[in-house]
């Protein structure tokens, strides 16, 4: 504060100037002269005495999340945004897949201590009838907050500059366009809120499901998209369900056969590999989960056996996978000469495509059915017993060329016309137009979901430009 001494007409005038710029917001403190004070002015009337807090409005309005509509609370008073777990369920039934690790770091509410579980990054589409506004944002994501809507902290109202006005018609805007006003839920006046046409529970199961795991090309329209969903959702019996996770592939069972007669040599009859205790319980969860996927059953006691296999577990980033050493059995097998597609084959194929989808078959392999020759010849060993493949296992001699030629033998028409490449389990289809990539995808999924061939697919992207 500058102090200006003035003289006017013999009077002694005394000016107090602030040093403050009068267009930016001001922090008053206990020092600030308190002369000059005037009423604000109420923009609604006031409640009866005692009753002034029933004139609080909430803060929450309407969003578009992954084409489910949510709800938003911009809360200026929260620091930092955040979403409980029990509401983001909700939304993204699989939010844990996506969830990005979050450590060292401590929140509270004004009650009790808040637990993040993690991060994850959504977009938000505020709805509006001119044009809708697209944000992209980090949720905490909190395991003990119960609030049933996604809870937008003043980090990201500050990021993106949206101000909220409390004048007569309550509303907020975004960043710098002023006039584009957002409404609040608890206003007069309806929302617009901008939805996809309305899905039937059944395809909306299939796509949070069975679709769960596909990507689809951002540069589709809105159109394109809803055309290729209609087109998997007819063919639905292709892609997995919680309740049937795996198909059957009937009329092309593997068999192995061996160089060698009964009785087989010792090399075939091995025992178990010793196991960690770690080992241990990790074989007992895989085995368990291949039992109850029908791949494996355990051997009787009273059942003659003549090749055993051991079993060992390895470990890749923290997780487990059993393997079997199918070395000597392999050594035994006769085996097929099958052609496997060269690589630089298939890359001359995809440089002529604008449009490409490729598929992978789930647990390819575990789809094949096996005679009962080959039952006999694939059975692994364990510490807790001795269990018989009923599906093909990974790692046997000729698995890749017979998974192969079954491919080739469903689809040879597709194969000759040049627009279809399989690479074993993986299967790509190309085109020049969007027309015909959908032309083709049908004729693909149509055999895919026959009754004898059901190969169920996961690891989808759609229409790759």
């Amino acid at each position: 504060m500058n102090i200006i001494n003035a003289r006017l007409n013999n009077i002694d005038i005394i000016y107090e100037v602030l040093d403050v710029n009068s267009n930016l917001p001001q922090v008053g403190t206990s020092e600030t002269n308190l002369t000059n004070i005037q009423d604000a002015k109420m923009y609604r009337t006031k409640p009866a005495k005692g009753m002034g807090y029933t004139a609080g409005k909430s803060s929450i309005s309407i969003v578009m999340v992954d084409n489910q509509e949510g709800k938003v609370n911009l809360d200026t008073g929260a620091y930092c945004t955040c979403v409980g777990k029990s509401y983001l369920k909700t939304i993204f039934p699989d939010w844990q897949e996506k969830l990005m690790p979050i450590q060292g770091v401590k929140f509270s509410s004004a009650s009790e201590s808040m637990k993040p579980l993690g991060i994850i990054d959504l977009t938000l589409i505020f709805p509006h009838p001119s044009q809708c506004v697209r944000i992209k944002v980090e949720f905490v994501v909190m395991d003990n907050c119960t609030s049933n809507h996604f809870i937008l902290g003043n980090d990201y109202l500050s990021i993106y500059g949206i101000d909220i006005s409390n004048q007569k018609d309550r509303y907020f805007t975004i960043g710098d366009n002023k006039r584009q006003k957002f409404g609040f839920l608890n206003n007069k006046k309806q929302i617009t809120v901008i939805k996809n046409e309305e899905k039937s529970p059944e395809k909306e199961l299939f796509i949070s499901e069975q679709l769960k795991e596909a990507e689809f090309n951002q540069e589709l329209t809105e159109k394109m998209k809803e055309k290729l969903i209609d087109l998997l959702f007819k063919y639905k019996n292709a892609f997995a369900t919680d309740k049937e996770p795996l198909g059957a592939i009937i009329g092309h069972e593997v068999d192995i056969i061996l160089n060698v007669e009964k009785p087989y040599p010792p090399l075939l009859r091995r025992p178990a590999y010793p196991a960690s205790p770690r080992a241990r319980e990790a074989l007992e969860v895989h085995i368990k989960e291949l039992m109850d996927l029908g791949v494996l059953r355990k051997v009787g006691h009273n059942e003659q056996v003549e090749v055993t296999t051991p079993v060992i577990i390895t470990w890749h980033n923290g997780k487990s996978r059993m393997v079997g050493d199918f070395r000597a059995l392999n050594t035994y097998t006769i085996p097929d000469r099958y052609p496997i597609p060269r690589i630089h084959e298939t890359l001359t194929q995809l440089s002529q495509a604008k449009f490409i989808t490729a598929m992978d078959a789930l647990k390819g392999f575990h789809q094949n059915v096996l005679t009962d020759n080959a039952k006999k010849l694939l059975r692994i060993i364990v510490h807790c017993g001795i269990f018989e493949y009923l599906r093909m296992p990974f790692g046997i001699k000729n698995a890749p060329s017979h998974y192969q030629r079954m491919m080739n033998t469903i689809f040879p028409e597709e194969l000759s016309e040049g627009w279809l490449i399989i690479y074993i389990d993986d299967i790509i289809v190309c085109s020049e137009t969007w027309e015909n990539q959908i032309t083709r995808l049908e004729r693909v999924l149509q055999k895919n979901s026959a009754g004898e061939y059901e190969n169920f697919l996961e690891k989808v992207s759609f229409c790759i430009q």
